[in-house]
């Protein structure tokens, strides 16, 4: 019950910002273009794509992961990311990036100047042999051997590490968090400039996601900067908002929610982007997102995707009236 005056009424307290000891921004990199679109059979024209990437520019997001330079025979979904790259580089600001999967898709990268390349890094083993079709530590060697690439090249492009099925596997299970720590500190170790811990089958709870984070911090310091979730099992924005308590501002996400690793049986629905902003709006948290733009090329691509499944809630009910579009 609220504090009451003295004829006994309720007094409503309100507050500007919920959590103000939280944060005053964070950052929503929108990567639909590649973890949505690969685990999608159609291929979406690259002229839909370049509206895309223009429109969530234009809805205020300033970090999109525009593709993958996987061999196109693989993912023919992603075959035209160099061009996506140059398009991006063209708006002021645009931190593109993009996923590589090898050294070759590094040098593709590195060539293409995008801002940043993501390298996949599997905690589960099972889960590396699958996607990768290497151990953990033979991909540790690989990502050595790409810093020193892209050193010798005298490259900008920032390397990250995605380390996925960080919180559990349908594969094989439980991932010791010991071991995610042990990867952390190997890429750590090997010059990388960020990680990020993903949940990329939907295991995690808030509790856990905090105890990890919290573990791998002291190692990592500032370079472990993302948080990427799943929302297979309706626990998403909690694991976000377990992730932003320990100090972490910088989240992936999905429009739409639509995305999943094609090695991950049932790890569908990444995190939504307009959910993800809306509760970040509701809590005073800044993401520099219109809302109006944002949910106009959200209907846009759902049209794209008419009949694939899409994901997310703010579509159908819209903002609460007590919030207004940033």
């Amino acid at each position: 019950m609220g504090d009451t005056d003295s004829n006994g009424i309720n007094k409503i307290q309100t507050m500007t910002h919920p959590n103000p000891t939280l944060c005053e921004q964070a950052t929503i990199r929108e990567v639909g273009l590649r973890d949505g679109l690969q685990s999608i059979s159609r291929i979406l024209p690259t002229a839909q794509k370049l509206q895309w990437i223009q429109g969530a520019y234009d809805a205020g997001q300033r970090e999109i992961e525009v593709g993958s330079f996987v061999p196109p025979r693989l993912l023919p979904q992603l075959a035209d990311t160099e061009e996506l790259v140059v398009f991006a580089k063209t708006l002021p600001g645009l931190k593109a990036s993009v996923l590589v999967p090898n050294l070759r898709g590094a040098k593709r990268a590195i060539a293409a100047q995008a801002y940043s390349m993501l390298l996949p890094l599997s905690a589960s083993h099972a889960h590396s042999l699958a996607n990768m079709r290497r151990p953990p530590d033979e991909v540790v060697d690989d990502i050595q051997t790409i810093v020193k690439a892209r050193d010798a090249a005298g490259s900008a492009t920032r390397i990250e590490i995605g380390l996925s099925t960080a919180f559990g596997c349908t594969l094989q299970g439980k991932v010791e968090p010991v071991e995610v720590l042990r990867l952390v500190k190997a890429v750590i170790d090997a010059g990388v400039d960020c990680v990020g811990l993903a949940d990329t089958v939907g295991y995690a709870d808030p509790a856990m996601v905090k105890r990890l984070f919290e573990l791998c911090l002291p190692v990592a310091g500032d370079k472990l900067n993302c948080g990427h979730f799943h929302d297979t099992r309706g626990l998403g924005l909690a694991n976000v908002y377990a992730a932003m308590q320990v100090g972490i501002r910088r989240f992936d996400a999905c429009l739409a929610g639509i995305g999943g690793c094609p090695h991950a049986p049932g790890a569908s629905g990444n995190v939504s982007t307009e959910d993800l902003a809306h509760m970040l709006l509701s809590m005073g948290i800044a993401t520099g997102i219109d809302f109006g733009k944002l949910m106009a090329l959200r209907a846009q691509v759902a049209g794209w995707l008419q009949g694939e499944n899409l994901y997310g809630t703010l579509w159908r009910a819209g903002l609460p009236k007590t919030l207004q579009a940033a």
